[in-house]
């Protein structure tokens, strides 16, 4: 048992005398080459003040009522598993979303905006990350209303009673139909309450921008009173307002047993776009594409697996990122690794590949730096002998002779004792052989007296 605790003891003293050679060995080397180690140093600084911060842990999203805040919430879950807090602020809709963008002084950063809603002096400081989902503009009306369900006849339409959501499409849809954009015939209000005064008859008609699965839509389309309306002329709107799409309800698409349509009905639809702050950390907005591609990428009723997120609404310009993803999906690592672990490396990566760049050169030049400042060393020993050697020529005198070999110890115990010994041997071998060689001149006496006599006479002369 002694003789294991021994063994161990000895191990562990070994590591630690390795552990502290290596440290008084590097410490060594600091000191040599310090001039190097503070370039790179100021090199590592000046990158990583300038290089990708990392990403925020909460950033913020203006949501909105109804499909918004359910769809925020989905969100809010999807980036509570990467490790990053979204936190959601419900708002009345996509112009309040809108404008908080678009407020420098709002936390916001991320929103919900549907199709339409952007004026060109809107759109500096804002980017998109593409369509997440279609809007389709839903036009309901009573049975006692129209007598068919084409939306064309305009004198109908300026005497209905229609309900508009605060801030959709339907303004739009109707001023191309040449009504007016503001009207006493027009009740603005929210969805929900739009829908309560069609059925009571306070309203004849409802334009609702929302999505397939919202409840309102999904309660109008299905009540045996109210008709949605087919838009003929789909291929018309969306020519003349390029952020609208067509889609297709088929004959029996809502319900095959009731046949309900009874015939097929054409709409118009904007998309949900998913807008940000151009400033909005690019990690960030990766995983809002990520989250875009698993919530909103899968199949619905009017759009195929994969459909979304895409690049549909050109009102503004898509983000580098986004076009990146789109093109080539999502980065290599943000597959394999979690969010955190993958932006970490990502970022390491983007900064070091330079800073290696630079090092590189630097480091290779250590060692011919280290030998160039030994020769140095050398070279002032040799100077200081040169000198030792022309004074003692001219002024020898047999009596100090212990004095010259003396000092010629003395330069050679420096040069024995100097880190050039180590660095550069051969250099440092060949001084040692010149001071051999004066030291036996001087022992010699007879050639140090004859060469000081006779450049004593050369003096007189």
């Amino acid at each position: 048992m002694a003789s294991i605790q021994e063994d161990i003891a000895e191990h562990l003293s070994a590591a630690y005398q390795t552990v502290v050679d290596e440290l008084k060995s590097w410490y060594e080397h600091a000191k040599e080459i310090w001039p190097f180690l503070l370039l790179l140093l100021i090199a590592l600084i000046t990158l990583i003040y300038f290089a990708k911060p990392a990403p925020p842990t909460t950033v913020y999203m203006a949501t909105g009522e109804g499909s918004y805040r359910i769809l925020g919430e989905k969100y809010r879950e999807y980036f509570k598993r990467k490790g990053i807090d979204l936190q959601l602020f419900p708002t009345s809709g996509s112009k309040e979303n809108l404008n908080r963008l678009l407020d420098k002084n709002d936390p916001i950063q991320i929103a919900f905006v549907q199709g339409g809603m952007i004026s060109e002096n809107q759109k500096k400081g804002l980017l998109t990350l593409g369509s997440i989902d279609y809007e389709p503009v839903w036009f309901f009306y009573r049975n006692d209303t129209f007598s068919d369900n084409r939306l064309v006849d305009k004198k109908k339409l300026e005497n209905a009673r229609i309900g508009l959501g605060p801030d959709t499409e339907a303004f739009n849809v109707l001023q191309l139909n040449g009504l007016p954009r503001l009207s006493p015939n027009y009740l603005v209000s929210s969805n929900l309450e739009g829908e309560q005064k069609l059925y009571r008859g306070d309203l004849e008609a409802l334009l609702v921008v929302d999505g397939y699965d919202s409840a309102i839509v999904q309660r109008l389309i299905h009540h045996p009173n109210i008709h949605l309306v087919s838009f003929k002329r789909a291929d018309a709107y969306v020519r003349l307002l390029p952020y609208f799409e067509k889609l297709s309800i088929p004959m029996g698409g809502f319900n095959i047993e009731t046949n309900s349509p009874d015939h097929e009905i054409d709409l118009i639809s904007t998309t949900t776009n998913l807008l940000i702050d151009e400033n909005l950390h690019p990690a960030i907005q990766l995983l809002l594409l990520e989250a875009a591609t698993e919530i909103n990428g899968a199949r619905t009723y009017f759009s195929k697996a994969g459909d979304f997120p895409a690049y549909l609404n050109s009102e503004l310009p898509l983000s580098k990122e986004a076009r990146y993803f789109f093109d080539k999906g999502p980065p290599t690592l943000m597959r394999y690794l979690p969010f955190w672990l993958a932006e970490f490396l990502e970022r390491m990566f983007l900064l070091l590949l330079p800073f290696a760049a630079f090092a590189y050169p630097i480091i290779r030049a250590i060692p011919n730096y280290r030998l160039n400042l030994a020769r140095k060393q050398i070279g002032g020993m040799y100077k200081e002998l040169d000198a030792f050697e022309h004074q003692t020529l001219s002024q020898f005198d047999p009596q100090k002779r212990q004095e010259y070999l003396e000092k010629l110890n003395e330069i050679e115990v420096r040069a024995l004792m100097s880190k050039a010994s180590k660095i550069a041997t051969a250099d440092c071998y060949t001084l040692r052989n010149n001071i051999q060689f004066i030291r036996d001149a001087i022992e010699k006496e007879m050639i140090y007296q004859s060469l000081s006599a006779e450049r004593k006479s050369d003096l007189s002369d």
